[in-house]
Protein backbone atom coordinates (compact mmCIF):
# COMPACT_ATOMS: atom_id res chain seq x y z
CA UNK A 1 0.00 0.00 0.00
CA UNK A 2 2.96 2.49 0.80
CA UNK A 3 4.25 1.74 -2.96
CA UNK A 4 0.90 2.35 -4.15
CA UNK A 5 0.94 5.94 -2.43
CA UNK A 6 4.26 6.71 -3.44
CA UNK A 7 3.22 5.78 -6.89
CA UNK A 8 0.25 7.89 -7.01
CA UNK A 9 1.99 10.69 -5.71
CA UNK A 10 4.86 10.55 -8.23
CA UNK A 11 2.14 10.40 -10.99
CA UNK A 12 0.75 13.14 -9.65
CA UNK A 13 4.06 15.10 -9.64
CA UNK A 14 4.93 14.05 -13.25
CA UNK A 15 1.47 15.45 -14.63
CA UNK A 16 1.26 18.41 -13.32
CA UNK A 17 4.56 19.35 -13.91
CA UNK A 18 4.96 17.70 -17.52
CA UNK A 19 3.42 20.55 -19.56
CA UNK A 20 4.57 23.50 -17.41
CA UNK A 21 8.06 25.31 -17.77
CA UNK A 22 9.25 24.26 -14.01
CA UNK A 23 11.27 21.11 -15.10
CA UNK A 24 9.00 17.66 -14.50
CA UNK A 25 12.15 15.29 -14.55
CA UNK A 26 13.39 17.76 -11.73
CA UNK A 27 10.77 17.36 -9.43
CA UNK A 28 10.57 13.81 -9.85
CA UNK A 29 14.12 13.55 -8.92
CA UNK A 30 13.94 15.49 -5.82
CA UNK A 31 10.15 13.77 -5.23
CA UNK A 32 11.37 10.20 -5.56
CA UNK A 33 14.28 11.39 -3.37
CA UNK A 34 12.26 12.52 -0.07
CA UNK A 35 10.16 9.94 -1.09
CA UNK A 36 12.42 7.25 -0.55
CA UNK A 37 11.79 6.06 -3.68
CA UNK A 38 13.77 2.93 -4.33
CA UNK A 39 11.34 -0.05 -5.02
CA UNK A 40 11.74 0.13 -8.54
CA UNK A 41 14.56 1.55 -11.44
CA UNK A 42 13.21 5.05 -10.89
CA UNK A 43 13.63 5.46 -14.51
CA UNK A 44 11.62 2.22 -15.08
CA UNK A 45 8.53 4.14 -13.68
CA UNK A 46 9.12 7.62 -14.91
CA UNK A 47 8.46 5.58 -18.28
CA UNK A 48 4.79 4.71 -17.57
CA UNK A 49 4.08 8.01 -15.88
CA UNK A 50 5.49 10.32 -19.13
CA UNK A 51 3.25 7.71 -20.91
CA UNK A 52 0.03 8.56 -19.14
CA UNK A 53 1.18 12.43 -19.21
CA UNK A 54 1.66 12.47 -22.99
CA UNK A 55 -1.60 10.20 -23.68
CA UNK A 56 -3.55 13.35 -21.83
CA UNK A 57 -1.87 15.10 -24.29
CA UNK A 58 -2.98 13.32 -27.25
CA UNK A 59 -6.99 12.62 -25.68
CA UNK A 60 -7.23 17.07 -25.26
CA UNK A 61 -5.58 17.64 -28.80
CA UNK A 62 -7.23 14.39 -30.86
CA UNK A 63 -9.85 16.29 -32.35
CA UNK A 64 -7.33 18.65 -33.77
CA UNK A 65 -4.56 15.64 -34.34
CA UNK A 66 -7.11 13.61 -36.16
CA UNK A 67 -7.79 16.62 -38.69
CA UNK A 68 -4.45 17.34 -39.21
CA UNK A 69 -2.98 13.55 -39.75
CA UNK A 70 -6.11 13.31 -42.47
CA UNK A 71 -5.19 16.12 -44.15
CA UNK A 72 -1.86 15.34 -44.19
CA UNK A 73 -2.12 12.06 -45.62
CA UNK A 74 -4.36 13.36 -48.27
CA UNK A 75 -3.17 16.20 -49.62
CA UNK A 76 0.43 18.21 -49.63
CA UNK A 77 -0.92 21.64 -47.82
CA UNK A 78 0.02 23.19 -44.38
CA UNK A 79 -1.20 20.01 -42.15
CA UNK A 80 1.66 17.78 -43.93
CA UNK A 81 3.76 20.81 -43.34
CA UNK A 82 3.20 21.27 -39.73
CA UNK A 83 3.42 17.09 -38.52
CA UNK A 84 7.23 17.96 -40.93
CA UNK A 85 7.89 21.19 -39.00
CA UNK A 86 7.09 19.00 -35.48
CA UNK A 87 9.57 16.27 -37.13
CA UNK A 88 12.65 18.57 -38.05
CA UNK A 89 12.16 20.04 -34.16
CA UNK A 90 12.18 16.23 -32.69
CA UNK A 91 15.24 15.08 -34.43
CA UNK A 92 18.24 17.57 -32.52
CA UNK A 93 17.31 15.90 -29.15
CA UNK A 94 16.35 12.96 -30.22
CA UNK A 95 20.26 13.17 -31.69
CA UNK A 96 22.06 14.20 -28.94
CA UNK A 97 19.51 11.87 -26.62
CA UNK A 98 20.89 8.58 -28.49
CA UNK A 99 24.47 9.54 -28.52
CA UNK A 100 24.92 11.22 -24.81
CA UNK A 101 21.57 9.87 -22.91
CA UNK A 102 23.58 7.28 -20.75
CA UNK A 103 26.33 9.93 -19.66
CA UNK A 104 24.30 12.96 -19.09
CA UNK A 105 21.91 10.31 -16.62
CA UNK A 106 24.81 9.19 -15.12
CA UNK A 107 26.67 12.46 -14.33
CA UNK A 108 23.74 14.53 -14.23
CA UNK A 109 20.21 13.27 -12.36
CA UNK A 110 20.92 14.45 -8.81
CA UNK A 111 19.19 17.43 -6.83
CA UNK A 112 22.34 19.35 -7.15
CA UNK A 113 22.12 19.35 -11.13
CA UNK A 114 18.55 20.37 -10.67
CA UNK A 115 18.81 22.97 -8.46
CA UNK A 116 21.30 25.01 -10.33
CA UNK A 117 19.11 24.09 -13.80
CA UNK A 118 15.77 25.55 -12.13
CA UNK A 119 17.58 29.21 -11.36
CA UNK A 120 19.23 29.32 -14.37
CA UNK A 121 16.10 28.63 -16.09
CA UNK A 122 14.32 30.68 -13.79
CA UNK A 123 16.74 33.83 -14.62
CA UNK A 124 16.19 32.99 -18.45
CA UNK A 125 12.81 33.38 -18.13
CA UNK A 126 12.67 36.31 -16.21
CA UNK A 127 15.13 37.86 -18.58
CA UNK A 128 12.93 36.68 -21.80
CA UNK A 129 9.46 38.90 -19.99
CA UNK A 130 11.61 41.61 -19.53
CA UNK A 131 11.24 42.58 -23.02
CA UNK A 132 8.07 42.58 -25.73
CA UNK A 133 9.51 39.81 -28.15
CA UNK A 134 7.64 40.48 -31.66
CA UNK A 135 5.91 37.52 -33.58
CA UNK A 136 5.18 36.18 -36.81
CA UNK A 137 3.21 33.16 -35.42
CA UNK A 138 0.25 33.85 -34.08
CA UNK A 139 -0.99 29.86 -35.10
CA UNK A 140 0.35 26.73 -35.19
CA UNK A 141 0.03 26.57 -38.97
CA UNK A 142 1.97 29.80 -39.39
CA UNK A 143 5.15 28.11 -38.01
CA UNK A 144 8.09 28.78 -40.13
CA UNK A 145 10.58 26.35 -40.96
CA UNK A 146 13.49 28.29 -39.23
CA UNK A 147 11.20 28.84 -36.32
CA UNK A 148 10.26 25.11 -35.88
CA UNK A 149 14.11 23.76 -36.19
CA UNK A 150 14.88 27.05 -33.53
CA UNK A 151 12.60 24.89 -30.58
CA UNK A 152 14.00 21.96 -31.99
CA UNK A 153 17.36 23.28 -30.87
CA UNK A 154 16.49 24.65 -27.52
CA UNK A 155 14.80 20.71 -26.89
CA UNK A 156 18.28 19.87 -26.53
CA UNK A 157 19.07 22.01 -23.41
CA UNK A 158 15.95 19.95 -21.89
CA UNK A 159 18.18 16.68 -21.96
CA UNK A 160 19.84 18.56 -18.67
CA UNK A 161 17.74 17.59 -15.72
CA UNK A 162 15.83 20.35 -14.29
CA UNK A 163 15.80 22.78 -17.38
CA UNK A 164 12.17 21.84 -18.25
CA UNK A 165 11.18 20.44 -21.66
CA UNK A 166 8.01 22.83 -21.54
CA UNK A 167 10.31 25.49 -20.68
CA UNK A 168 12.69 25.33 -23.24
CA UNK A 169 10.79 24.94 -26.09
CA UNK A 170 7.85 27.64 -25.53
CA UNK A 171 10.81 30.11 -24.48
CA UNK A 172 12.42 29.07 -27.83
CA UNK A 173 9.39 29.32 -29.78
CA UNK A 174 8.47 33.06 -28.27
CA UNK A 175 13.05 33.84 -29.20
CA UNK A 176 12.26 32.15 -32.26
CA UNK A 177 8.96 34.63 -33.37
CA UNK A 178 6.03 32.91 -32.00
CA UNK A 179 3.45 34.36 -30.02
CA UNK A 180 2.87 32.44 -26.32
CA UNK A 181 0.01 30.26 -26.98
CA UNK A 182 1.29 28.97 -30.67
CA UNK A 183 4.64 28.50 -28.94
CA UNK A 184 2.67 26.52 -25.72
CA UNK A 185 0.54 24.71 -28.75
CA UNK A 186 3.56 23.53 -30.29
CA UNK A 187 5.63 22.18 -27.52
CA UNK A 188 2.55 20.30 -27.11
CA UNK A 189 2.86 18.66 -30.12
CA UNK A 190 6.15 18.53 -29.94
CA UNK A 191 6.37 16.32 -26.73
CA UNK A 192 4.34 13.14 -28.60
CA UNK A 193 6.82 12.43 -30.54
CA UNK A 194 9.42 12.98 -27.91
CA UNK A 195 8.20 11.35 -25.17
CA UNK A 196 6.90 8.69 -27.02
CA UNK A 197 10.21 8.39 -28.50
CA UNK A 198 12.16 8.17 -25.14
CA UNK A 199 9.56 6.65 -23.33
CA UNK A 200 9.69 3.32 -25.85
CA UNK A 201 13.49 3.35 -25.68
CA UNK A 202 13.87 3.15 -22.03
CA UNK A 203 10.96 0.71 -21.58
CA UNK A 204 13.40 -1.45 -24.38
CA UNK A 205 15.99 -1.10 -22.09
CA UNK A 206 14.06 -2.10 -18.93
CA UNK A 207 11.99 -4.98 -19.80
CA UNK A 208 14.11 -7.44 -17.86
CA UNK A 209 13.59 -4.91 -14.24
CA UNK A 210 9.70 -5.43 -14.68
CA UNK A 211 8.18 -7.81 -12.57
CA UNK A 212 4.73 -9.10 -11.38
CA UNK A 213 4.23 -7.33 -8.29
CA UNK A 214 5.55 -3.82 -10.19
CA UNK A 215 2.12 -3.97 -11.85
CA UNK A 216 -0.58 -1.72 -9.32
CA UNK A 217 2.58 1.05 -8.54
CA UNK A 218 2.91 0.99 -12.31
CA UNK A 219 -0.96 1.52 -12.99
CA UNK A 220 -1.37 3.85 -9.99
CA UNK A 221 1.15 6.10 -11.41
CA UNK A 222 0.18 5.82 -15.21
CA UNK A 223 -4.00 7.04 -13.96
CA UNK A 224 -2.71 9.57 -11.86
CA UNK A 225 -0.17 10.86 -14.19
CA UNK A 226 -2.81 11.16 -17.28
CA UNK A 227 -5.82 13.03 -15.01
CA UNK A 228 -3.62 15.10 -13.64
CA UNK A 229 -1.70 16.11 -16.62
CA UNK A 230 -5.14 16.31 -18.36
CA UNK A 231 -5.96 19.06 -15.95
CA UNK A 232 -3.54 20.99 -16.22
CA UNK A 233 -3.12 21.25 -19.61
CA UNK A 234 -6.10 22.54 -19.98
CA UNK A 235 -5.44 25.17 -17.31
CA UNK A 236 -2.09 26.06 -18.55
CA UNK A 237 -3.64 26.96 -22.13
CA UNK A 238 -6.01 29.28 -20.55
CA UNK A 239 -3.25 30.66 -18.79
CA UNK A 240 -1.16 31.15 -21.12
CA UNK A 241 -3.41 33.58 -23.10
CA UNK A 242 -3.70 36.39 -20.92
CA UNK A 243 -0.35 35.75 -18.63
CA UNK A 244 2.96 35.46 -18.87
CA UNK A 245 5.59 33.15 -17.68
CA UNK A 246 7.24 35.07 -15.12
CA UNK A 247 5.68 33.19 -11.90
CA UNK A 248 7.23 30.27 -13.42
CA UNK A 249 10.65 32.10 -13.18
CA UNK A 250 10.07 33.39 -9.91
CA UNK A 251 9.12 30.04 -9.19
CA UNK A 252 11.53 28.05 -10.47
CA UNK A 253 14.60 30.73 -8.22
CA UNK A 254 12.44 29.80 -4.76
CA UNK A 255 12.73 26.18 -5.26
CA UNK A 256 15.85 26.08 -6.80
CA UNK A 257 17.66 27.73 -4.00
CA UNK A 258 15.28 25.25 -1.33
CA UNK A 259 16.65 22.27 -3.20
CA UNK A 260 20.21 23.53 -2.99
CA UNK A 261 19.79 24.26 0.48
CA UNK A 262 18.59 20.96 1.58
CA UNK A 263 21.06 18.82 -0.49
CA UNK A 264 24.03 21.20 0.44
Amino acid sequence: MILILKAIVLGIVEGVTEFLPVSSTGHLIVAADLLDFHEMPPATFEIFIQLGAILAVVWDFRVPLAGTVRNAIVANGPDRALLGKVLLAFVPAAAIGLLAGDAIEAFLFNPTTVGVALIVGGVVILVVERWHWPFTADRIEAVAWRQALWVGLAQVTALVPGVSRAGATIIGGVLGGMDRPTATQFSFYLAIPTLFAASIYSLLKSLDALTPADILPLAAGFVTAFVSAMIVVRLFLGYVRRHDFRVFGYYRIVAGIIILAVVG
